[in-house]
């Protein structure tokens, strides 16, 4: 019998192949990943002699939260896959909701992220930088301690992608956008992973993407969120499938933090509520 053939990369096969791929195939369970503060298992993914590597994290495995009912993080990881999808800029890796070795879990494919290379040092996204300005190409974020009687300012990249990033961010209510989270492939694209806990009713948008709060969207940004409004009108495609994966109250806030950034046309400042920044940040 012929080896399986390897995906190498993303793109390699449509999103409708890959979600098939992930839901259909047979999952063999590779290791643990152990850093991980919930259940993360490294697999591979095998059908009709197409092979692939994918993160699975079961139900089971859901360390609970006080503030999302439990049982509920691997659904909110697959809506927000859907959202991403529905906006046009594919962020996050395919990702579906299926069972498998440990029952129920979310499936997603897994994202090589590109190793910085001796003779090119592969770009920043984010930096701690002396004084008191982000310098030319960077957005500062907040004044961090990095050891005692010193501190830093933490700058991310003035990047497109992660722009795009923070304005999905938003919509899905994003508690914990941490620098571990994005992943830079071989490719250029950035995909974001760990989408746990999103879609809350209360605004707990917790990141490391602040450098464009208060700052008007982009044209792309306006026409990206139009789009996705149609897209959560009751009976759409997309808002069957999410009230399938988070509850009505949490689709009709989707809604409106959807429709609150087209009326503002601004990216959203901090509430004031919560920590603006997720702990630790990486």
């Amino acid at each position: 019998m012929p080896a399986p053939e390897r995906l190498p990369a993303p793109g390699v096969t449509g999103q409708g192949d890959m979600e098939e791929l992930l839901a259909r195939g047979e999952l063999t369970i590779v290791g643990r990943i152990r850093e991980a503060s919930n259940a993360v298992l490294l697999c591979t993914v095998t059908h009709d002699g197409v092979s692939t590597d994918c993160v699975y994290k079961p139900v089971k495995g859901e360390r609970p939260l006080w503030d999302f009912p439990d049982g509920s993080l691997a659904q909110r990881e697959v809506a927000a896959y859907l959202v991403s999808e529905a906006t046009g800029w594919g962020l996050v890796p395919a990702t579906v909701l299926r069972d498998g070795p440990y029952g129920e879990g979310m499936v997603q494919q897994w994202i090589e992220a590109r190793q910085p290379q001796e003779d090119s040092p592969e770009e920043g996204l984010l930096a701690l930088v002396d004084g008191e300005e982000a310098g030319e190409g960077w957005k500062p974020v907040a004044f961090a301690q990095v050891e005692e009687g010193r501190t830093a300012l933490l700058v991310h990249a003035d990047d497109p992608r992660l722009r795009r990033l923070s304005v999905l961010d938003a919509v899905i209510n994003n508690g914990d956008r941490k620098g571990g989270h994005l992943l830079p492939a071989p490719d250029g694209r950035i995909y974001a992973i760990d989408h746990g806990v999103t879609f809350h009713t209360e605004d707990k948008l917790r990141t490391l993407l602040w450098g464009w709060a208060g700052e008007p969207l982009t044209h792309e940004a306006r026409e990206a969120l139009a789009a996705l409004a149609a897209e959560l009108a009751d009976g759409a495609p997309l808002a069957t499938r999410l009230a399938e994966l988070i509850t009505a109250a949490e689709l009709a806030a989707v809604r409106e933090r959807v429709a609150h950034m087209l009326r503002t046309g601004t990216h959203p400042l901090p509430s004031g509520q919560w920590p603006s920044i997720p702990w630790p940040p990486v």
